[in-house]
């Protein structure tokens, strides 16, 4: 029986990163779950590789379906963005364990979906002043920079992931990315645990 392991963080935490080493660590033999969303594609990104890009009417027939595991919304400075995790036959925790990038929310949901004991947490964490250095950094490497909506993301980051809310989805662990390589070998050696005692 495999697992779903979670990443999740504040912006600019190094999840991306992360979340690449992961994957080309042969030893967890992990796959990977994209998400599909509205948002526009950022230069860099692939299609089926961080997200699948899709329209709200795809989206509405995946729901009409009833294939969605979890969807959140956001209103943002460019409109309304979904991002969703979709039953679209990518996922089998019989087989595989998986890892995907995700929001606290969506983290609750996914274990709704296939069962706490099915879907684990990697809680990401960095110093505010390093996130918003690297975030900015990012969207300055964009053709076309959008700050209104790096601010609105960095400032629904603290409400979205306090302690509180962290503490009540029964997050307790913290993998600090001071140091990337410390960061990826402490949640290596968890994951690797994890399996084994499944």
């Amino acid at each position: 029986m495999g697992k779903i392991f979670c990443l999740l963080g504040k912006s600019g935490s190094g999840k991306d990163t992360i979340f690449k080493k992961l994957m080309e660590e042969k030893v967890l033999n992990l796959k990977p779950i994209v998400s599909y969303t509205t948002r526009p594609k950022r230069e860099k990104e692939r299609d089926g590789v961080e997200y699948y890009f899709i329209d709200k009417e795809k989206l509405g027939k995946y729901r009409t379906l009833g294939k969605i595991i979890e969807s959140r919304e956001y209103n943002t400075v460019n409109g309304q963005w979904y991002y969703s995790t979709i039953d679209d036959g990518q996922i089998d925790i019989k087989i595989n364990s998986y890892l995907i990038i995700t929001t606290l929310e969506a983290y609750k949901n996914l274990q709704k979906y296939f069962g706490k004991d099915e879907v684990f947490p990697i809680y990401i964490t960095l110093d505010d002043g390093i996130r918003l250095e690297r975030a900015l950094q990012r969207e300055m490497n964009e053709e076309k920079p959008n700050y209104s909506e790096l601010c609105r993301r960095f400032l629904a980051d603290n409400s979205d992931f306090s302690m509180e809310k962290l503490k009540d989805a029964g997050i307790e662990k913290l993998y600090c990315n001071y140091e990337i390589d410390e960061c990826i070998n402490s949640i290596k050696k968890d994951i690797l645990q994890d399996i084994k005692r499944h």
